[in-house]
């Protein structure tokens, strides 16, 4: 295990750390946008690239963040460099970056199904974190799972610390728990709200507007979130009971 020193002298304030994005799709804005409304990141510390100027200029006009013109660029001026690029662009990226990436970089890579031991081929000396958080991390309410290329409690609480403001950080091992985790909240999020679309459909045809029946869904589905989160101390089963009585609607449902 890394020591604080063998770990570029890394300590846990996050305000010493220089921060890079390369990518500033859907995540990678709202990975940004997160950090810079926790005022977790100073916007002087905060360095930016994109492919297409447009993005960029998006997020410098509305957080003052650093844009930089290369990506090559983003990697030598930060300490903790996040690559929320497309999975099938990630490799060629850092394919001509490789001398770029030494022992004290740590590298946090958004891209779904390339796995560490690949990212660790083209970057063997840097401290390697795979990251996938889901959308709800839009509003701050994500669920954002991570597991490193080594072992190193230094670097778990960092990440934890750093992505703490989008939502429910969790720490695992690559494979099936992480895999586990993937379904259970990036591809969760779309059952539920498949859920929500058939439920809305069920309320339009008693004669209710599309308007009102998805007003009626949402509300039903945060109520009963936000209910949870509150009664920590019951089941899911026994929040169903409160509701469900004897030969009611809800029980028969």
């Amino acid at each position: 295990m890394l020591s604080i020193k063998d770990f570029g002298g890394y300590s846990m304030n996050l305000s010493e750390k220089k921060i890079g994005i390369i990518g500033l799709g859907n995540m990678g804005q709202a990975i940004l946008s997160a950090l810079m409304k926790s005022q977790t990141v100073d916007p002087t510390r905060l360095f930016v690239y994109n492919r297409t100027p447009g993005k960029t200029q998006k997020m410098v006009s509305r957080y003052q963040v650093q844009a930089l013109d290369t990506a090559e660029q983003v990697v030598d001026r930060s300490d903790i460099v996040i690559l929320a690029t497309k999975p099938q662009d990630i490799l060629e990226l850092i394919e001509p970056l490789r001398n770029s990436f030494h022992s004290e970089k740590v590298v946090v890579s958004l891209a779904a199904g390339v796995k560490l031991r690949t990212l660790k081929k083209y970057m063997p000396d840097a401290q390697i974190v795979r990251l996938m958080p889901n959308t709800p991390v839009f509003v701050c309410r994500g669920v954002i799972s991570f597991c490193l290329s080594e072992s190193n409690i230094l670097l778990e609480n960092l990440i934890k610390k750093l992505f703490s403001p989008l939502g429910h950080v969790v720490s695992s091992e690559e494979g099936e728990v992480f895999s586990a985790l993937t379904v259970a909240t990036a591809s969760g999020t779309g059952f539920i709200f498949e859920i929500m679309e058939y439920w809305q459909d069920w309320i339009e045809e008693y004669g209710l507007s599309s308007e009102e029946a998805r007003k009626i869904v949402t509300e039903t589905f945060l109520g009963a979130a936000l209910l949870a989160e509150k009664e920590v101390d019951h089941s899911f089963e026994q929040l169903g009971a409160k509701v469900a009585s004897k030969k009611g609607v809800t029980a028969a449902g």
